[in-house]
């Protein structure tokens, strides 16, 4: 059995040793402190921000989050003003989608 590997599963001909099991349970669950541990107890690791959406969307002072509309890169002339005036204003992204933007962008 190999923790970072292909093979997963039991495989009752390998005798498991205590420390294997540990060891493989400690790299599944996500619980390997040890490098985050100091004196003043256990920090949190610092989160990335995904770098497309944070060049997509900015933070209102209300939390929520302003997006720009598509549709107005090419193919102008066959639009009309008021489509490209409405179009050229920004938006603000749904409550739907709220969730992931605030994942994607966690200190906006």
């Amino acid at each position: 059995m190999r923790c970072g590997g292909r093979t997963t599963g039991f495989e009752p001909w390998i005798v498991y040793t205590w420390r294997v099991v540990q060891k493989c349970v400690r790299e599944f669950s996500g619980l390997r402190t040890d490098r985050f541990r100091t004196t003043k107890g256990i920090i949190m690791p610092k989160l990335k921000t995904h770098s497309g959406a944070a060049k997509r969307f900015t933070k209102t002072g209300t939390g929520k989050f302003k997006r720009g509309h598509s549709k107005m890169r090419h193919i102008l002339t066959s639009k009309n003003n008021k489509t490209k005036s409405r179009l050229g204003k920004s938006g603000l992204v749904s409550d739907a989608d709220h969730y992931n933007v605030s994942r994607m962008l966690p200190y906006a």
